[in-house]
């Protein structure tokens, strides 16, 4: 996953088409035509729709571009986030970057299937 801090975020991007969607859009009814980019809000650490738009996208749309968090984005998340399929993170101000990386470094792999890696870690082995 990308960190970048907020001050690097751009809203839009030319020659790129940007989807913001907003918390109570339904990702299976959006047309993704020509999209690039899509920027799931994350309001507050507590509202976790996103997560739930992320995984939706990455596996019934199979959007294969990138999605970004935004917000209320807290590094405790992050793993979190790649699992359900988020490409990159917008970091609040005053949020180191190494600190958000370290916790990729805590987590070497998982059990479970996610929306990345589908396929769990005994069907791997087998």
């Amino acid at each position: 996953m990308k960190i970048i801090a907020s001050s690097a975020h751009q809203a839009s991007v030319p020659g790129q088409k940007v989807l913001e969607l907003p918390n109570d859009a339904d990702p299976l009814n959006i047309d993704l035509a020509g999209v690039t980019r899509i920027d799931l809000q994350f309001p507050k650490f507590t509202d976790g729709r996103a997560y739930s738009q992320a995984r939706l996208l990455r596996q019934r749309r199979q959007f294969t571009g990138e999605i970004r968090a935004t917000g209320d984005v807290l590094i405790d998340q992050l793993v979190h986030m790649a699992r359900c399929g988020f490409d990159v993170a917008v970091l609040r101000d005053g949020v180191d970057a190494a600190d958000a990386q370290r916790q990729f470094d805590r987590f070497h792999g998982f059990y479970q299937g996610d929306a990345v890696q589908p396929r769990p870690h005994f069907a791997k082995a087998a």
